[in-house]
């Protein structure tokens, strides 16, 4: 049974949902893929899961590095689940580009189309920070819950904008 609450951001609304195990969807209103993996028989109800992302969210918005993470139940194939760990490890107010994570799994630069597909797919965004990977020419590029989000949360975490550019048309995986 998954669960689901609402949390109101200086981005916009969050709907966001959790089973027995941990946090399984964080969805912005309107984005693509939205709520995607909801089940269909799902609850509104506060969980201490999803309280603890309610909090882990307040820190956040609030220009701080949350110092704990709210439990995940990441739900996907085996290959985007190894893309989403990667993407668990990336630091707080840093930046990687999807080449560089085909990389890290050994694939080729060809293959940054793929690891793409999966970070656009990512049910767990902000908590698994699919918004710190951009192109390998500071495109700002792929991110499902839209160009000009991804331009505030990088901010928000004071990275240096003058190294990334907004394509004339934004893509998302």
């Amino acid at each position: 049974m998954q669960y689901i609450t609402h949390y109101q951001s200086p981005v916009g609304g969050i709907l966001l949902a959790a089973d027995e195990t941990g946090l399984t969807g964080l969805w912005f209103d309107g984005q693509k893929y939205y709520a995607d993996c909801l089940d269909p028989e799902h609850e509104e109800k506060d969980t201490p899961v999803l309280a603890q992302t309610k909090e882990w969210l307040t820190v956040y918005f609030s220009g701080r590095e949350p110092f704990f993470s709210p439990p995940v139940h990441m739900l996907g194939t085996p290959f985007q689940l190894s893309v989403w760990k990667i993407l668990q490890k990336i630091p707080y107010g840093k930046t990687v580009t999807y080449g560089e994570i085909a990389k890290q799994k050994g694939l080729s630069r060809i293959s940054a189309q793929a690891v793409g597909g999966a970070v656009g797919h990512n049910p767990i965004p902000l908590i698994i920070p699919c918004h710190r990977v951009v192109g390998a020419n500071g495109s700002l590029t792929g991110y499902a819950g839209g160009i000009e989000k991804k331009v505030q949360l990088l901010k928000l975490e004071k990275n240096d904008m003058s190294a990334f550019f907004v394509p004339n048309k934004g893509l998302a995986f």
